[in-house]
């Protein structure tokens, strides 16, 4: 092992006090690095840079200039104490000053006079000395940072390295702010589209309950998200009867309601032939097997209502049972045959209904069904029954009660009904 020269073996060295100067450099790189390390908007980072080391170094410029790769420019995004070029400035890679040399290279250039230096670009006349550092994030070139300086040779050797240091914490930084503003862009956008979405959606569901003498009838459907796969409809023919849908389109979000929006075309033009909700829902079927995407499907029922003849046919494709009530108390009206639409050929069977004055009859998604409250129990089929037996209640009612039950912490799927009333 070595040993100072002439020391006694047990004797400690002294380590070499840093210059005062050094000290103070490093402290303010320090506390610089983790100022800008916690800013994630983009121009307020690169305004605190340029501020920073041009305030702790003496400089008379400093400036950030970021790389724009589909044109292989850098951009003047930052600026502090030069009076010729202003943000936006774009210099060429590898062709225009020594912003345009580093960037090409990738190594730092400094002039310690700028008079003599074969790729400064004048700007300041009272700028001699000039340090262009590159910011590198691994292999990735995000910008070029400079600073100048009014004497020759104005960047002593120890403060270069300082500025290098300082550099890599702002490269990083720079990085993760474009990140983020691109992100965030990216989320906004999502958000508008999924606001036009939703709009769009909610303009397909009826505008208002059908008037229908004798009867109150109602309809609501709440998205869990800001579109989804749940619709109801209300579909008025000549001879004064009314189609009644709900349906429940597998899956969530986007997906969900495009298919929604396609499958809720097809249904009006069957319906609209006027034949039976068996065969509408059978040839609905046929034509949904042939275009859904695999593992894609809908339930649904879809029912005719007869105000003259006071009755409801209804045909069910593996859809939630219908509850009816009457003076007989409540029922869950199975059918005898009924695949969910899409997934292969069937049929599907018709049952009517009578009904009574004061009876009612409610078709409900299984986002009513399965809303959970904070003990993590179902608002289920007898708090539906409940609910629905009671002499106000209405499609808004029902879901206002579930929304109650589940106190915000428990609708995890799309919440719709469909409410028919007979007066008393």
């Amino acid at each position: 092992m070595a040993t100072a020269p002439n020391a006694p073996l047990n004797a400690i060295v002294p380590a070499r006090a840093l210059p005062a100067d050094l000290v103070d450099d490093l402290q303010r790189v320090q506390k610089a690095a983790q100022r800008i390390g916690s800013i994630l908007d983009l121009d307020q980072l690169i305004d605190s840079v340029v501020n920073e080391v041009a305030d702790s170094f003496g400089c008379l410029e400093a400036s950030i200039y970021l790389h724009d790769e589909d044109r292989g420019e850098m951009v003047l995004t930052g600026v502090r104490g030069c009076s010729v070029h202003g943000k936006g400035h774009r210099l060429k890679i590898g062709h225009e000053g020594m912003v345009g040399f580093v960037a090409s290279t990738g190594q730092m250039r400094y002039a310690p006079d700028v008079r003599e230096d074969q790729y400064y670009i004048s700007c300041e006349a009272s700028t001699l000395s000039e340090v262009a550092i590159p910011l590198h994030v691994g292999a990735r070139l995000v910008g070029v940072f400079t600073a100048s300086h009014p004497e020759v040779d104005g960047f002593p050797r120890q403060q270069v390295r300082i500025l290098q240091a300082l550099c890599d914490h702002v490269a990083i930084a720079v990085h993760n702010a474009r990140r983020f503003q691109s992100e965030r862009a990216e989320r906004a956008a999502l958000d508008r589209e999924a606001q036009e979405a939703r709009a769009i959606q909610q303009a397909l569901l009826p505008k208002c309950s059908p008037y229908i003498p004798g009867f109150i009838v109602s309809g609501l459907s709440v998205p869990a998200h800001a579109v989804g796969g749940d619709w109801y409809d209300f579909i008025p023919f000549p001879d004064g009867r009314w189609g009644l849908v709900l349906a429940d389109v597998s899956g969530k979000g986007t997906a969900a309601a495009l298919l929604m929006s396609a499958t809720r075309g097809v249904l009006r033009s069957l319906a609209e032939a006027c034949c039976t909700p068996g065969e509408v829902l059978t040839r609905l079927n046929q034509l949904l097997v042939d275009d859904f995407p695999a593992g894609k499907f809908v339930t649904m029922v879809y029912a005719v209502l007869d105000p003259a003849e006071r009755t409801v046919i209804f045909a069910n494709a593996g859809h939630l049972l219908p509850l009816f009530i009457d003076g007989n108390g409540e029922h869950f009206i199975e059918t005898e045959r009924g695949l969910p639409l899409g997934l292969g050929c069937g049929d599907y069977s018709e049952t009517q209904i009578s009904l009574t004055a004061g009876s009612k009859l409610v078709f409900y998604s299984d986002g009513i069904t399965e809303a959970e409250n904070a003990k993590q129990e179902e608002y289920g089929l007898c708090r539906l029954a409940e609910h629905a037996a009671k002499p106000a209640a209405s499609a808004v009612s029902i879901v206002d009660d579930v929304r109650a039950f589940a106190n915000g912490s428990g609708v995890r799927d799309d919440a719709s009904v469909v409410f028919v009333g007979v007066a008393s």
